[in-house]
């Protein structure tokens, strides 16, 4: 008898820690954060009883479990069953069981929709079919099936393959009183082209068409699918079969296809789309459909062709934004013609930040780091607060990708860099990075510059990055002074970059 006794304790210790873990994070899961405050506390002591006694006794009979439950204290509500289910969040059998008890023990408990979804979902991830076809049928016939509903129950049944279930679903819970809909049938087939379920979607679409008739909407939601997949020709033949049924070419879909297309570097296939969109839609076109082939041109080296595309854009009335401007600012300085770079800097009204990292990245592309560093002054002088983003370039134009090896032992990346490991108490690190070194036969890793600014963003970096400065001054090397000196006095510690927010 000791042992029993014994043993129940110490399982009973690693079910204690499993469902504390989980009391911080119910209630923020399960509701909206301004419905917390109208919602009847849990007692989280009553939640852990039940909780154990539904681990302990999910196998038991019907009688023992019902036993334990019932001479247990605890007040049921919608908020406490739905922590329960936070519990067991794959474990179908204590969801289902404790779901049997409040409607045989509990008859002024009502589940709602949201109960039932909340099981639907656990029961659907847990992979018990017969159970969960079962149940979302119940669901329909209580009047409790919502949007979401067909949501988990299409989502769920597509992942299993049961494709012809999903049809089903549909023709019952219209028996059951919810006409079909196509807002519905495209709410589901989002969902499924989240899941990257395609097949599965087109399944559903094409069974229900008699019935359902696809809005513009199901095809651009399906063609935007197929692209993120990679499925190119079944992307364009959704799209035909779009316009060939009598609705207008859809200006997200083309540009979903066209975006995908040069993704994949098929620019004449592309342009074949984009010169579609134009004709058939061009008075609805926005600067943002342009700038996607006028950025993919300059990043490829077709400036003269994105210029082209950037006079159209601007006789058709479209306005241009700065992030188009930066597009063909980057493009410019990429094929070296500088001076005309800055020409169109100074014909931009109100330039922000994108304009000025076109400027620098594009400068670093050409290997003008100083003159990087020359814009990197003047967005400041101008007000412009640099980001993140921006010491992240200049660092990598500066120093290079994989960090500076030079002659001189103050600015040597390997003596900074292994003088902060033995610093920061790791010798090991410091010994194999050596070591690596010391072969040049192996390629040492690419510094993370990212983390090495967060990791010193902090009062201690601060002072590091003003010593650092110094030190840079002292051999000449004033561009990377300044980069290092302004990051410690404007981005180091987050006290300081929200006083920086509250003044700009």
């Amino acid at each position: 008898m000791a042992i029993a006794v014994v043993w129940m304790v110490n399982i009973g210790i690693p079910i204690r820690r499993f469902f504390l873990l989980h009391r911080r994070f119910t209630t923020e899961l399960t509701q909206p954060k301004l419905l917390q405050s109208t919602i009847t506390p849990v007692n989280q002591d009553h939640l852990l009883r039940v909780c154990t006694i539904l681990y302990q006794q999910q196998n038991s009979s019907d009688s023992r479990l019902v036993s334990k439950l019932s001479f247990t204290r605890f007040q049921l509500t919608h908020e406490f069953f739905l922590q329960v289910c936070n519990n067991f969040p794959l474990s179908w059998r204590p969801v289902h069981r404790f779901f049997l008890y409040s409607r045989t023990h509990h008859p002024d408990f009502t589940h709602t929709s949201t109960t039932s979804n909340k099981m639907l979902g656990i029961i659907g991830k847990s992979r018990n079919m017969d159970l969960f076809w079962e149940l979302a049928q119940e669901t329909g016939k209580l009047g409790l099936a919502n949007d979401k509903t067909f949501r988990v129950v299409l989502k769920t049944l597509a992942s299993a393959r049961e494709l012809k279930k999903c049809v089903t679903y549909f023709h019952l819970m219209n028996g059951f009183g919810y006409l079909y809909n196509v807002q519905t049938m495209n709410r589901g087939v989002e969902t499924l082209c989240k899941e990257k379920l395609m097949e599965e979607a087109k399944y559903v679409v094409t069974k229900l068409k008699e019935i359902i008739k696809p809005d513009e909407v199901t095809y651009r939601t399906m063609i935007q699918g197929f692209c993120d997949v990679g499925d190119l020709i079944e992307a364009v033949k959704l799209w035909n079969m779009m316009i060939d049924e009598g609705f207008e070419v859809d200006v997200e879909a083309g540009k979903k296809i066209m975006e995908t297309l040069l993704k994949k570097n098929q620019f004449d296939e592309a342009s074949k789309v984009f010169y579609v969109m134009v004709s058939k839609r061009g008075g609805d076109l926005d600067g943002c459909f342009y700038r996607v082939m006028i950025d993919w041109l300059c990043n490829n080296g077709r400036i003269d062709t994105a210029r082209k595309v950037f006079d159209e854009m601007r006789e058709r009335g479209v306005e241009v934004d700065n992030l188009t401007w930066a597009s063909i600012i980057y493009g410019l300085l990429a094929k070296r013609r500088v001076a005309e770079a800055y020409k169109t800097v100074e014909a931009i009204r109100n330039p922000d930040i994108s304009i000025y990292h076109a400027l620098i990245k594009g400068m670093l592309k050409i290997k003008r780091a100083s003159e990087a560093t020359e814009v990197f002054r003047k967005m400041i002088e101008r007000g412009c607060e640099p980001i993140m983003h921006t010491y992240l370039m200049l660092l990598q134009g500066h120093l290079g990708r994989r960090g500076r090896k030079g002659p001189d032992p103050l600015v040597n990346f390997d003596t900074i860099f292994v003088g902060g490991m033995i610093k920061a108490g790791k010798r090991f690190e410091t010994t194999k990075y050596v070591e690596r070194t010391l072969k040049r036969g192996l390629e040492v890793p690419r510094f993370d510059y990212s983390k090495f600014l967060h990791c010193y963003s902090n009062e201690e970096g601060v002072v590091m990055f003003e010593e650092m400065a110094k030190k840079l001054r002292e051999v000449s090397l004033f561009d990377l002074a300044d980069i290092f000196q302004r990051y410690g006095e404007k981005m180091t510690t987050r006290e300081r970059r929200r006083d920086r927010e509250i003044q700009s």
